[in-house]
C-alpha cells in the first residue's frame, strides 16, 4: 500500500501540481472510531501516517482503500466535505485542494470507517472490514404474518443472525409487495404478501443487515406472457440485454425501499434436460456463458452500488467443486471480480452419490460443507466474499449446527434455508454470555 501511494504522489508531480519536497517522519498514529450499538456495525482502527513537507503548499491529500487482507478495493465511496470521489482500481482515492474536516469510507458490503482529517498532506492506508452474514431467509409467509415476524426477531436476538433474507421476487415468477417496476406492472404477476417498508423498519431496529432475493432468469410465467424472451422451458435468455430490465428494476427499487443488499438467484443459465434444449436453440462456448451471467452483475453492480446496496449472487455449490462451469455460466474465477459475495448452495441432499468423495453426500451435512468450501475459497480471484447457503430443512439441530461450525471455522458467514421459516433456536449459535441482552 505505501509503494502504490507514493506512485501515485509521484504521478500528481509529474502531471504538473506544485512541487513539494518530501521527507518522511515515521510517527503513524491510531485513530479509533467508537463502535455503534447495533450488531451490524463494529468499531475500525485506522493508521494515519504523516509525511513533513517543505517548499510550496500542498494542494492534495492521498489514500487508499484495502481489505483487511489488503487487497485493494476499487469503487469505494470517500467523502470529504461534502465531496464524493470513488478509488480507483488500484484502491487508490486524492483530492485536491483539501480542508481539514471527517473523512469517511463507505462501500457496500463492508462496515465504514471515519477518520477526522486535520489538512496538511496526509496519506492515509484505511483498511475495510468485511461483513460477516449470519442470516436466516425470512418467507413470504412469515414476512406476511405479524407474530411469525416477531418470532424470528426473537430468535435473532439471542442468537449470533445477523440479517434476514427476504424475497422480492421468488421461483414462481411472483412479485411480493407492492411495485412501480413497469415491466412488472405490465406483466402483472404481482401478490403482495408484506409490507417492506414496515419489515425493513423492524428488521433495522433490531440491528439487522437485510438482504433480498431477485429471482433472474428462470420465470415460467413470465416466459409464457413474453416467449420472444424465452431460451428453453420457463427460462428466459441470460444474452438479451432487454431481458436483465425486469430484475435490475426490481433489484433498483428494492434498494431504494432501504434493503441492503440484492442477491440475485437463479442467475445462470438451465441444467438438466432444458440445458440440452438450450444448447440446441443457442450453442455457446463456456467463455460466452461466463460472459453473459457475468455482464449481468457487472451491470447490476454499476446500477446498485452508488445507490449503497452490494451485490451478491447464488450459485450450485457444484461449481465450487468443478473445474468448469457445469453449463451453467457460473465459476468462481470470474463472477468473484464482479459482485461483493457469492453464496454457493452447499446442500447435501442435492449433491449426487459420490460427490466429494461421500457415498452418500446427505448422510455427512459437515464434511460435505467443510470440503466444498475448502474447494471454493481458493478459487476467489475478486475481493467478493464466500457466504454459503446451507441446509436447515431434513436435518435435526446437531447436523445444522455442525454445517454452521464450519462455515464459521473458515470465518465466512452462512445463510439458512428452510422454505416455511420454521427455524428453532436450538439450531442456531447462541450469543456470548456477555452479549445475550439477558445475561
Amino acid at each position: 500500500m505505501r509503494l502504490r501511494l507514493v506512485l501515485l504522489l509521484l504521478s500528481v508531480f509529474l502531471g504538473g501540481c506544485t512541487s513539494v519536497v518530501q521527507t518522511e517522519v515515521a510517527t503513524p498514529t491510531e485513530v479509533s472510531t467508537p463502535a455503534p450499538t447495533t450488531s451490524t456495525s463494529t468499531s475500525s482502527t485506522v493508521v494515519v501516517t504523516t509525511t513533513t513537507t517543505v517548499a510550496a503548499e500542498v494542494l492534495f491529500t492521498l489514500g487508499g482503500v484495502i481489505t483487511n487482507g489488503e487487497i485493494p478495493l476499487w469503487d469505494a465511496m470517500v467523502r470529504l466535505n461534502g465531496e464524493l470521489i470513488y478509488t480507483d482500481t488500484s484502491g487508490l482515492f486524492s483530492f485536491g485542494g483539501a480542508q481539514p474536516g471527517l473523512l469517511t469510507v463507505e462501500r457496500p458490503g463492508y462496515l465504514s470507517v471515519e477518520v477526522e482529517y486535520a489538512g496538511g498532506d496526509v496519506s492515509l492506508d484505511l483498511p475495510l472490514e468485511r461483513r460477516v452474514v449470519r442470516a436466516i431467509r425470512v418467507s413470504r409467509y412469515v414476512a406476511m404474518n405479524d407474530d411469525d415476524f416477531d418470532r424470528l426477531l426473537g430468535l435473532a436476538e439471542h442468537s449470533t443472525v445477523n440479517s434476514f433474507v427476504f424475497d422480492t421476487k421468488d421461483e414462481s415468477g411472483t412479485v411480493l409487495y407492492e411495485t412501480a417496476v413497469p415491466e412488472a406492472l405490465a406483466l402483472g404477476f404481482i401478490n403482495p404478501m408484506y409490507d417492506p417498508v414496515e419489515r425493513l423498519a423492524q428488521a433495522k431496529a433490531a440491528g439487522l443487515y437485510t438482504i433480498t432475493r431477485v429471482v433472474s432468469f428462470e420465470d415460467g410465467r413470465w416466459v409464457n406472457a413474453q416467449p420472444e424472451f424465452k431460451l428453453a422451458g420457463s427460462w428466459v435468455n441470460p444474452l438479451n440485454p432487454e431481458v436483465w430490465e425486469y430484475p435490475l428494476g426490481l433489484a433498483v427499487e428494492a434498494c431504494a425501499l432501504g434493503f441492503d443488499e440484492i442477491q440475485f438467484d437463479y442467475v445462470r443459465f438451465p441444467a438438466g434436460k432444458t440445458a440440452a434444449a438450450a444448447r440446441a436453440k443457442q450453442p455457446l462456448t463456456q467463455a460466452e456463458r461466463i460472459e453473459a451471467i457475468s455482464s449481468y452483475l457487472a451491470e447490476a453492480v454499476r446500477r446498485l452500488h452508488p445507490m449503497g446496496c452490494a451485490v451478491s449472487a447464488d450459485i450450485f455449490g457444484i461449481v465450487v467443486s468443478a473445474p468448469d462451469d457445469q453449463g451453467l455460466g457460473q465459476r468462481p474465477e470470474e463472477l468473484s471480480q464482479v459482485v461483493d459475495a457469492l453464496s454457493p448452495m452447499l446442500y447435501p441432499s442435492h449433491y449426487s452419490d459420490g460427490w466429494l468423495g461421500f457415498a452418500d453426500p446427505n448422510d455427512h451435512p459437515g464434511p460435505v460443507v467443510a470440503d466444498a468450501l475448502d474447494d471454493g475459497i481458493p478459487r476467489l480471484v475478486g475481493d467478493a466474499a464466500m457466504r454459503p447457503w446451507l441446509q436447515a430443512f431434513y436435518y435435526n439441530g446437531s447436523q445444522i449446527l455442525a454445517q454452521i461450525n464450519e462455515a464459521e471455522a473458515r470465518g465466512v458467514g452462512w445463510i439458512l434455508w428452510n422454505a416455511p421459516g420454521n427455524y428453532q433456536e436450538s439450531w442456531l449459535p447462541p450469543l456470548p454470555p456477555d452479549e445475550d441482552t439477558d445475561s
